[in-house]
């Protein structure tokens, strides 16, 4: 089923995000994670697209096995960049036999050394590139794509941004996700500004829970989200203080206070990153779940 269908039946609900396992011999670990997982009754599961260092067709099996072996809706992810319209095609052809009917378009990270971007085809340099082949020639599948609440780090203003939101929806996405955010303030306010660009598709929260203070300050670097000053100061302290295990307590209460009061505004519901932590998720949702 496509996703926006079942988002469109007006529940609340939470949807999971997992990386692929760098090789085979974490693949048993990392379905127990899936199964585990799987009983929170997510309303859909998405797979990164090659992360780690995993190729194509990993992320093909991984999506297939997750959606047939797990009964999880699949979310494939997709990017264009490196890519031409006829390798598109064949993994689109692939998810569809395996029936796998919804995708996150995207346009991925240009390689530092431009090698991907010189070989990426000139009908697909942006994710509205993709999302407008997929929507045309695969026109059943439901489609997904990315939204900044504090900006892509390559834009060039918050303005030009929403643009491309709003073109990659027109060109048919069925909605949007967003990069991880620490301040539910930058959400509501994105939200806003898009409602008020023309933007009227389901926007969805991406939520990362911090379990390392090392590991989210690269990622905050890489993606362009702030932390705030006191979220920081007490994830230091913890650090200082308590090391790993304190500085994931302390993350792990702020991302259940940010998911709460989303759901209390009456959001569709929460994407959560999970980087495939099942005892993480679980003690996160651990009295919020029974709310969606």
């Amino acid at each position: 089923m496509r996703i926006i269908d079942s988002i469109n039946r007006n529940r609340q609900f939470i949807s999971l995000e997992f990386f692929p396992p760098k090789t085979r011999e974490d693949w048993p670990a990392f379905f127990k994670t899936v199964q585990r997982l799987a009983g929170l009754n997510p309303l859909f599961a998405s797979v990164t697209y090659g992360a780690g260092g995993s190729a194509i067709t990993d992320s093909l099996e991984i999506v297939t096995r997750i959606q047939q072996e797990y009964g999880l809706e699949t979310m494939a992810h997709l990017t264009c960049i490196g890519s031409n319209a006829e390798e598109i095609t064949r993994f689109l052809n692939d998810l569809a036999e395996a029936e796998v009917v919804n995708v996150l378009a995207l346009r991925g990270d240009t390689p530092a050394d431009g090698t991907a971007a010189a070989s990426t085809s000139s009908s697909l340099r942006h994710a509205s590139d993709l999302v407008g082949l997929i929507r045309d020639s695969f026109p059943a599948l439901g489609i997904g794509v990315a939204g900044y609440p504090e900006v892509h780090p390559e834009a060039s203003s918050p303005q030009a941004d929403l643009s491309f939101l709003k073109l990659k929806l027109d060109r048919g996405a069925d909605f949007a996700i967003t990069q991880l955010f620490f301040d539910n303030s930058l959400y509501h306010g994105f939200v806003k500004r898009a409602r008020e660009a023309g933007v009227i598709k389901p926007i969805i929260p991406g939520i990362l829970p911090v379990i390392s203070l090392k590991v989210i300050k690269r990622i905050a670097s890489l993606c362009g989200a702030s932390i705030p000053a006191e979220f920081l100061a007490r994830l230091e302290e913890a650090d200082k203080t308590g090391g790993a295990a304190a500085v994931q307590k302390v993350g792990v209460a702020h991302a259940k206070k940010q998911i709460r009061e989303l759901l209390d505004s009456g959001i569709p519901g929460v994407h959560l990153y999970t980087l495939n932590r099942a005892e993480v998720v679980v003690e996160l949702l651990e009295g919020v779940s029974p709310l969606l």
